[in-house]
């Protein structure tokens, strides 16, 4: 149909007709130009983003929850609840009939300020004596004031420049400096807080889950690992996201390097030459108390080569970090369960079954065959999982004999299937990791909880960007840790 010079001339009828002459051809150009899209992507050599929903095997192996048919309930506030009658006009000879309740919650924010006139006063001996502030009072900012930025900005997710604009509208005369000083400064108190949290969860926990991300500090990019369980969460940001990084967070702030039995196995274990290992073994050296004095010692005893995860200076640091951590009583026992990151690979260690199953989940299948046997294998470790979350309620011997041969039927499988096979093998060699709940039943299967958390410092880093001073970077990561 030819496109009129006046539409208003068209009848109802033939608008209609143009309409869905115009919608169908507004979609044949949609397909035209994906087609287009696919074939440049493929004369350059691009892969497409594949669309690849999340697997949702914790969430599927759930059991479902009986339905409960009843109410929300009652309201109940989490404040005190101030109590004002209200009074009726009634005739004479009215009977009281008691009352009537109506709860009314309310959240209230005023402007205050105050001029506190301190007396002065000299003494006979000469001194100025100054009568002290309130109990509370820090600064020209009073401690509700302090509070509700630090809420808006690390739990709100505010910017500050919003937060400024927002305090000022209430009528507060701030700048954007103040709002930062307010954010950073004078924080060491929750500082050491967000350390003894560290330090008490590492020293008791059975276990923790451990991830990491992206995190741009001086205008470079680094990391920030999140270390926790159900009872504790801690984030720390370094430069990059090594094993040597992470060992130096799991040392909870101390600065210490130790030469023990357990330094001594570590570095046995990441196969350090015998002969290095005898130098630090014989010396009478065992503790150093910084990063200077460790250096030096590695010096004297011509042990070098920091670059590369092998270089035997580097596995040796490792390892006197790892003696370091043990001295001051720090995961004995516990399971760090990790996304199998090589950084994470220290202590006891477990496998996360979410991200093994993801593996397999994600694979490109190009022919129906493939896709049956992709599905069938990922129906086959849903099943093992569901018996697996089961074995945590109700741990004994017989079925762990039971779950170790299925995950070698599975695992060992050939599909005919190339990559979904040699996936399979690299997978099976993950079999003690991976089946390290069977030990210890107590331990999760994913690593969801760390993945939640850490999803607080993505925000921040997409709000906000990066932090510009080491303060302003150790301030967020004990604020996102102390919060969640």
């Amino acid at each position: 149909m030819a496109l009129p010079a006046d539409p208003d001339a068209l009848s109802p009828a033939e608008l209609k007709a143009l309409v869905i002459e115009l919608l169908g051809k507004v979609a044949a150009l949609e397909r035209t130009v994906a087609a287009q899209r696919d074939e440049i992507a493929r004369l350059k050599g691009l892969k497409g983003r594949p669309p690849i929903k999340p697997s949702g095997m914790e969430q599927g192996t759930e059991p479902k929850p009986p339905r409960d048919r009843r109410g929300r309930g009652k309201v109940v506030p989490r404040v005190a609840v101030e109590e004002r009658v209200l009074r009726a006009t009634v005739p004479p000879g009215s009977q009281f009939r008691g009352y009537q309740d109506f709860l009314v919650q309310d959240l209230v924010l005023r402007t205050e300020a105050v001029r506190y006139r301190r007396e002065r006063w000299r003494t006979p001996q000469g001194h100025l004596v100054v009568a002290p502030l309130p109990g509370g009072v820090e600064g020209h900012f009073g401690p509700e004031l302090r509070r509700y930025v630090l809420a808006q900005y690390h739990q709100g997710q505010a910017t500050v420049p919003r937060l400024v604009a927002q305090l000022r509208a209430v009528g507060i005369a701030i700048s954007k400096r103040q709002v930062m000083r307010l954010l950073i400064q004078d924080q060491q108190r929750f500082l050491d807080e967000s350390r003894g949290v560290l330090r008490a969860g590492l020293a008791s926990a059975a276990w923790i889950t451990v991830d990491d991300t992206g995190a741009r500090h001086k205008g470079a990019n680094g990391s920030c690992t999140q270390i926790g369980n159900d009872h504790f969460a801690w984030f720390g940001s370094t430069a990059g996201k090594s094993r040597l990084n992470f060992l130096e967070l799991l040392r909870a702030g101390h600065a210490d390097y130790v030469i023990s039995a357990e330094a001594l196995a570590y570095m046995r274990d990441r196969a350090l030459a015998g002969p290095v290992v005898e130098r630090l073994a014989n010396r009478s050296e065992r503790h150093f108390p910084d990063q200077a004095a460790w250096a030096a010692h590695l010096e004297r005893l011509d042990i070098r080569g920091m670059e590369g995860s092998l270089g035997p200076a580097r596995v040796a640091t490792e390892g006197a970090l790892w003696g370091a951590i043990r001295a001051h009583g720090l995961l004995p026992g516990t399971v760090i369960v990790s996304d199998d990151a090589g950084q994470f690979l220290v202590g006891e260690h477990a496998l996360c079954w979410v991200h093994a199953e993801r593996l397999v989940h994600k694979l490109e299948a190009f022919t129906d065959l493939h896709r049956a046997a992709q599905e069938r294998i990922r129906t086959l470790i849903w099943w093992l999982y569901t018996d697996l979350k089961a074995y945590r309620r109700e741990p004994s011997r017989r079925r762990q004999a039971e779950l170790r041969a299925r995950f070698d039927r599975i695992f060992k499988r050939r599909t005919g299937f190339v990559v979904l096979d040699r996936l399979l093998e690299r997978l099976h060699a993950n079999k003690p990791e991976l089946l390290q709940v069977l030990e210890r039943p107590e331990i999760p299967l994913h690593t969801n909880g760390s993945e939640n958390d850490i999803r607080a410092q993505v925000t921040r880093r997409k709000v906000s960007g990066g932090t510009r001073s080491d303060l302003g970077r150790d301030c967020r990561d004990a604020f996102l840790g102390l919060a969640k």
